[in-house]
């Protein structure tokens, strides 16, 4: 049986990483030998695309998805687990109001609102910057949704209450009890939002029409010469807009499927 079982991992393992393998293959090759047919071989085209690639601004294209993400992943982390500690451990009037109210947002899809927000980025003045793609995040109904569960299944009313007759404030409770017993459940939200704000394309595309703070997303679409689209140079920006993922994918493995199972087994 574990013959088995590890023949069917590597199995889909290896189909998993096919589209990966071609993506990598497709950047060493020029961009019109890629229409001859699915490459299935490396080329010797890949310093070529390299060079095409960073004649661009390619480098403060990473930079700007970069703290994007980082950004992203400290503001949506922190208040989601704020939001979701009170839901889950404070009792205030109006609390099943906005239990509720994070469930039915959840069910709107984030395009309803496009248009009412980058409006608000103008008023605001933070139009065609970073701002807006950073602050999408400070109110993310998933991670509150999430983080609430969590907290839920993950952390003792018992062990609060206990915290408070010691002495300790509410602030040393949250930081110094909550936070240690949750980190599962942080790390799965880090590594989620991670990935999310990183592959982002439709909020970039229509809040940023300047090239100087262009994502990876929406530099790679727009990479290539006039009449002609680079594919090939698509290909080896995206196998190195990969990294950080397969990073933070790799870093946070083991917590991630902690945190995705919590609460699924009980007993």
């Amino acid at each position: 049986m574990k013959v088995l079982k590890w023949t069917f991992l590597l199995l889909v393992t290896a189909i998993s990483l096919v589209p990966f393998y071609v993506m990598l293959t497709m950047s060493t090759y020029y961009n019109e030998d890629i229409f001859k047919g699915l490459p299935l071989w490396p080329s010797d085209y890949l310093p070529e695309n390299l060079k095409t690639v960073f004649a661009t601004n390619f480098f403060r294209v990473y930079a700007n998805s970069l703290i994007v993400s980082v950004c992203s992943v400290v503001l949506s982390v922190l208040i989601s687990a704020l939001a979701g500690y009170a839901v889950a451990k404070y009792e205030f009037r109006m609390k099943r109001f906005m239990n509720y109210f994070i469930i039915i947002t959840l069910m709107v899809p984030s395009q309803v609102g496009l248009i009412g927000y980058i409006i608000q980025m103008k008023h605001m003045g933070l139009g065609n910057t970073l701002f807006p793609i950073i602050l999408i995040w400070t109110a993310f109904p998933f991670g509150a949704f999430f983080m609430t569960q969590y907290i839920k299944d993950s952390v003792p009313s018992e062990m609060i209450e206990c915290a408070r007759i010691d002495g300790c404030s509410e602030p040393g409770i949250l930081f110094r009890i909550v936070f240690p017993l949750i980190v599962p459940g942080l790390s799965t939200l880090a590594t989620l939002v991670f990935l999310w704000s990183w592959n982002n394309y439709l909020l970039p595309l229509v809040t940023i029409n300047n090239s100087k703070w262009y994502t990876i997303p929406v530099f790679v679409s727009n990479l290539g010469i006039v009449h002609r689209t680079d594919y090939a140079a698509r290909m080896a920006a995206l196998a190195m807009s990969t990294i950080p993922v397969l990073i933070v994918f790799l870093l946070g493995s083991k917590t991630f499927i902690k945190g995705i199972t919590a609460g699924a087994i009980k007993g």
